[in-house]
């Protein structure tokens, strides 16, 4: 797959002619991080309803009084070794089990707003087919890479694509054939197309005057 790159726009300029800072178009990555004491009181409540028990009836089956087993339960307490396996024995748990079930690493959540999605440039870029970005991996590979594409009638030839991974097409607008390998298929609106990226494809023609697609291409392993 071509390298991405991003479209050049003239830089801004205060009221007095003075280039303006650029502002940052990197995506609001936030980490999503749960304590263990959090975690760890999740799965005891967790367990506790479903074995349909009571605070008192796991209070008095694990020696810990109701008032500190819901301060465990709220994350608002740290329990000592000794009382979580008393309270693992009351809920008819391992002590192994409860703590493969808290083993959970912090995520990262990634919000792109509409202005802040950046058009890249692809083969079909100089075809006048227009691609926006919607995700932007940090990671040290690909992992995956979903785009909004947008084209029309003006065009009058059209790129082919190959890649490793597999590529999935959903129609938002309009009717396009699509070639993949030496077949073709009519996407319609609401058509889920899914196919090998490392096979020869690309658009073969417009049906209708202008056509919108979401494509995501994902590469497995990483690229």
């Amino acid at each position: 797959m071509p390298p991405l790159s991003k479209k050049k726009h003239p830089a801004k300029r205060s009221s007095r002619g003075k280039p303006m800072a650029p502002q940052s178009t990197q995506p609001k990555i936030d980490a999503v991080h749960v304590s263990l004491e959090q975690r760890i009181g999740d799965v005891i409540k967790r367990r506790r309803q479903a074995a349909n028990l009571t605070l008192a009836e796991v209070s008095a089956g694990s020696d810990i009084s109701s008032a500190m087993l819901s301060r465990i339960e709220n994350g608002m307490a740290t329990a000592s070794l000794d009382s979580l396996e008393r309270l693992c024995h009351a809920l008819g748990i391992g002590l192994a089990d409860l703590f493969q079930e808290t083993d959970q690493k912090g995520g990262v959540a990634q919000l792109i707003k509409k202005d802040e999605q950046m058009e890249v440039v692809r083969v079909g870029t100089k075809h006048g087919h227009t691609y926006r970005l919607l995700s932007y991996d940090r990671g040290p590979r690909k992992i995956f890479e979903p785009f909004f594409v947008e084209m029309d009638r003006k065009s009058q030839s059209w790129p082919r694509f190959s890649h490793p991974g597999v590529e999935f097409i959903y129609m938002l607008q309009g009717r396009i054939e699509y070639r993949f390998g030496d077949k073709t298929y009519i996407l319609e609106p609401g058509d889920a197309f899914t196919f090998s990226g490392n096979v020869v494809h690309g658009p073969e023609r417009m049906l209708d005057e202008r056509a919108k697609f979401l494509a995501i291409i994902v590469y497995g392993d990483g690229a």
